[in-house]
Order: C-alpha cells, then structure tokens, then sequence
C-alpha cells in the first residue's frame, strides 16, 4: 500500500497581453486595443471514495496545469488554462515541505468524499496594451507578461479513516478476526509482521455496519519508528475506536497490553485516551482456557 508520496505541483503561468491597434476601414490609425492574457489553470487535489491509494503518485514527480492563453486583438481576454484535478484517497492530508521534505505547513486534511483544496494557484494573466493607454501615451506599444503559477513541494499522507482499528502485537491474530468478522481477506499465517499493510472491512450488525480496519502490528519502541512504527500509527489517529488484540496464550498478555498502551501514548496521549475493547484470542489454546480467570482478573483491576 502506497500511503506517503512527495510530489511537486505547478500552476500554469498566465497568458501575455497583446500589443494591437484597431484597423478598420476609413480608420487607418485606431487606438491600443490589445487585450489582457489569461490566467493560468490552477493546481487542486480532491478526495475521491474510489480511491484507496496514492500509488498513482508514487513515479510522477511534477504536476503541473495548462497556461493561460495570450491576449488578442479587440480587447480580446485570452482563454484561461485549464485546472488540473488531482484525485487522492479520503483521509489524505497534504502539507507543503521545503526542498528536505520537511513540513512547513498542512495545506488540506481531506476528510470527506469530493473534498478539495488549492493547491498551487495558476498566474495572472499580463494586460495587453490597451491598459496602458494615457492621455500622454494614445500608442502604447508595451504589454505585460503573464505571471508565473506558483510552485509547491507537497507531501501527500494517506491515514485511513475507519471507525474501529484492531491494534496488538505481531501475531495476536487481528488479522483472523477481521475475516471472521467481514468479506476482508487480508493474509494470515502462523509467523510475526504477516500484516504489512492496513486493511479495512465492513462488518454489520443488523440492518448496521460500521468500518473495522486491520492495522500493522506494533512492537516497543514503535513511537520512535522501531518496526512499522508511525506507519501503523498514522492510520490508529483517525480511529475512533481501538479493539486491543490480545494473544490469551502468550507468555504475558498483560504486559503485551501495557506495550502497546505505553507506544500509543508516546505517540499520542490523546489517541492513548481513546475508548478501547480488549479481545481475547485463541482461547481454544488449552493453556490459554487455564488462565483465562486470572488474565480477566487482572484486566478488571
């Protein structure tokens, strides 16, 4: 799963003014008439719901949209250059970087299907000579050149949004739980890190559903960006619901579930402060049956 993609986006420089003079019959010497360029196509990124995804993004580095057409004669505006759409993935957030990658600001959390943002703003299109037309100048012969589009270094962040997320450690079988519970199909297999990528499912209840998002297995030390660290944290943020898997016939579940509380609140305190279920996995393992009443014991204290 792609889900991070640095690009550069570019509006499109504004068309140049025109230096005309009418000529009509019987009018041999008119007036300027040399109309004002267009503007240049803007740079927009929008949210699309089909999209679950920025590897389209992943090789294309630069972006950039049309030029504004020149001015013409008789006043005439030039055409402006057309917008570039951008479609990304709901729940991206874009934030303009200086030329290390470092953010410097968030342009844009886009957070609902057909949201947009601006991106990078297409130049002003020059005024043809006719702007400059004075009482001391009849016969301008000077027109102005269209404005550069600005240009952007933007970071594109895909945070999945669901409405439930499935954290653990590496193997507690969240994974499992997630086909059990929808039409997910996300790989399982009896060894740590089969989960190297977020995967979502519906699960309903009655004539209800909700969004039940398998997340990347933490270790100690994710907060810091030991493991899939801040990948998998990234995508717990736009949770607002944390079932704790916990492996019931691990060597200690508890401690199991204080790492992954202490890695959240590093990260996060308020993503740590989220309501949380803990569920209890593979008690079909006998020596997870025979400490099942101390583990929930301990779980209420």
């Amino acid at each position: 799963m792609i889900d991070q993609a640095p690009i550069e986006v570019v509006g499109g420089d504004g068309g140049n003014g025109a230096v005309s003079f009418h000529r009509e019959k019987f009018i041999p010497q008119g007036g300027p008439d040399g109309g004002r360029g267009g503007r240049g196509g803007h740079v927009i990124l929008i949210a699309n719901a089909q999209i679950n995804t920025l590897r389209r993004y992943r090789r294309a580095a630069t972006f950039r949209a049309d030029a504004g057409q020149p001015g013409g004669k008789n006043k005439r505006r030039g055409r402006d250059g057309a917008d570039l759409l951008l479609e990304v993935p709901v729940g991206t957030i874009a934030c303009a970087t200086d030329r290390d990658g470092e953010p410097t600001e968030q342009l844009a959390d886009l957070t609902a299907d057909g949201q947009g943002v601006l991106v990078a703003r297409g130049g002003r299109g020059g005024h043809g000579n006719v702007f400059f037309r004075s009482a001391t100048n009849r016969a301008p012969r000077v027109a102005q050149r269209g404005q550069p589009g600005r240009q952007r270094r933007v970071r594109l962040e895909l945070r999945l949004i669901a409405d439930a997320g499935l954290v653990g450690l590496p193997n507690a079988g969240k994974s499992t739980l997630l086909g059990r519970l929808s039409a997910a199909r996300p790989r399982v297999a009896a060894y740590p890190f089969t989960t190297l990528e977020p995967h979502l499912g519906v699960v309903a209840v009655g004539w209800d559903e909700f969004v039940l998002a398998d997340l990347p297995g933490l270790i100690e030390g994710a907060a810091a960006g030991a493991g899939l660290g801040h990948d998998f944290l990234r995508h717990a943020s736009r949770t607002r619901l944390l079932v704790h898997v916990l492996d019931a016939a691990g060597p200690d579940p508890i401690a199991a579930w204080q790492t992954i509380n202490a890695e959240l609140t590093a990260y996060d305190a308020a993503l740590a402060a989220r309501p949380q279920i803990v569920a209890l996995n593979k008690l079909d393992i006998g020596a997870a049956r025979e400490v099942l009443p101390a583990l929930l014991g301990r779980l209420r204290e």
